[in-house]
């Protein structure tokens, strides 16, 4: 049994097929036009539409446009007359399934219907097979040798300890079509990290579209992500699908999330609730199918402590937290990472260079990196663009800012001459104390929040920024 509409503005024609449906068991609907025929598929939805093609105001042609582009899943049989044959030759190259020419027989007419519907539950299946493979093979992936997993994280440059359950976590998050919230300092990879999540899931094979949100003013915003109807705004010439449609059956990725508008916060907030909307300047309300990944530069505590962020729409995107540690929390990546960038930058850089010496990685090892990774790789490129020998030396690597080295202690820290960078020597007394805490009270994280008077939420985040296990 199928939902099927029939929109014909003649009411002999329209009754009569709805006769035929309804005896052979079939639920139906029914419009004397287009414009009220497309209300209705808005409204309920069907697996089938009959429409005849000429028609006043909205033709078939119309009503078949507008169902291929909104409701793809649905099948259209168009029904034409003997001297319209060219038309029915032209909806079927826009998308129909098939059409019928007037007069026909009515056990024509319901072997095609039958043969329709047949189609499309054995499309609708194996659609569904095809998804279930997908996370089948996910799960599989869990199994590989690690040499063949680590092919998902080619531009992901780390074997540390913190890397390593970076990896674990995505590997974890992949499988399912949860939304995920990746924190990170800039530079650290976020985006690296969405697109191997987006790689290892079920939705592999769909599209990984990326909108970077700070980028944009909030009316463009709304424009790149929702898309525009025809005449919604000065310039906009014609229909534009946004990023939301564009990503269907794949993954959006919300880059800088936190710089979102208020007003764009609410129909984000929207989507995700209802996985439905509106393109700006329209009235059609669209279905989307799509997992969304976001990324911040700000911590989750500072993502809604006041600044217009709003906390509803953060528990939506807060589903699947990951924090990236930053390159100083894992130093023993930098040879791994200085590689890389030579092998990735020498020819674009027509550098001689083919190894680094054990001095300039010491050097590179010992500076604070507050640009992370992305820093490193402009280091690297701007060493070997100057570089004349095979091998690059601690000379070439270009003079370091102030605050070059490691976190230190509060007792090694005074104010000298030459300045001392703040955030290093603030962040080296937080680490101290969370160890201290966690010490004081046996590794108990309830406690060890008490004695520091945080809430335990900002405990764990805190744990999680610094890699500290407890």
């Amino acid at each position: 049994m199928a939902q099927i509409l029939i929109i014909d503005d003649h009411d002999s024609m329209r009754e009569g097929l709805e006769l035929l449906l309804r005896r052979r068991g079939h639920r139906t609907l029914s419009a004397d036009g287009g414009v009220r025929g497309l209300a209705i598929l808005e409204e309920t939805g069907a697996d089938l539409v009959i429409t005849d093609l000429k028609m006043a105001k909205v033709t078939g042609l119309d009503v078949l446009r507008e169902v291929k582009e909104r409701f793809p899943s649905t099948e259209v049989l168009v029904i034409t007359a003997y001297g319209t044959i060219e038309k029915a030759v032209e909806a079927m190259k826009m998308g129909a399934a098939d059409f019928l020419t007037k007069p026909f027989s009515s056990e024509e007419f319901a072997m095609k219907v039958d043969r329709l519907i047949q189609t499309r539950e054995e499309r609708e299946t194996l659609r569904r097979e095809n998804r279930s493979l997908r996370v089948e093979n996910t799960y599989l992936r869990e199994g590989l040798p690690e040499a063949e997993q680590a092919s998902r994280y080619s531009e992901i440059i780390g074997e540390s300890q913190a890397m390593k359950e970076v990896y674990r976590w995505i590997d974890r998050v992949a499988r399912s079509d949860s939304t995920v919230m990746i924190y990170g300092e800039s530079g650290t990879g976020k985006e690296l990290v969405a697109r191997a999540i987006h790689a290892g899931s079920g939705r592999a094979s769909g599209p990984f579209i990326r909108v970077n949100c700070g980028a944009l003013s909030e009316s463009l915003l709304d424009s790149e992500l929702f898309g525009h109807e025809k005449g919604a705004f000065t310039g906009a010439e014609r229909r534009r699908r946004g990023r939301f449609e564009l990503a269907a059956d794949g993954t959006l990725f919300l880059d800088e999330v936190a710089t979102v508008a208020q007003q764009t916060q609410v129909r984000l907030l929207r989507v995700l609730q209802e996985r439905e909307l509106e393109r700006v300047g329209g009235e059609d309300t669209i279905s989307v199918d799509v997992r969304v990944i976001a990324a911040s530069n700000q911590p989750a505590e500072e993502l809604v402590s006041g600044n217009g962020f709003r906390e509803d729409l953060f528990y939506r995107l807060h589903v699947v937290p990951l924090t990236l540690p930053p390159l100083r929390h894992r130093i023993e990546d930098i040879p791994l990472l200085v590689e890389h960038f030579v092998e990735k930058l020498r020819d674009r850089t027509c550098s001689p260079v083919r190894s680094v010496s054990s001095c300039a990685l010491e050097r590179l090892a010992g500076y604070h990196w507050p640009g992370n990774v992305r820093e490193l790789e402009n280091v690297v490129e701007r060493a070997l663009v100057l570089a004349d020998r095979e091998e690059l030396s601690a000379d070439e690597l270009p003079p370091f800012e102030r605050g070059e080295g490691q976190r230190k202690d509060l007792g090694e820290v005074e104010v000298t001459a030459a300045g001392l960078d703040l955030n290093s020597v603030v962040e080296g007394l937080e680490e101290r104390l969370l160890r201290q805490a966690l010490t004081r009270s046996d590794g108990v994280k309830a406690e060890a929040a008490r004695l520091l008077g945080l809430k335990p939420s900002a405990l764990y985040y805190k744990l999680e920024k610094y890699g500290i296990e407890g």
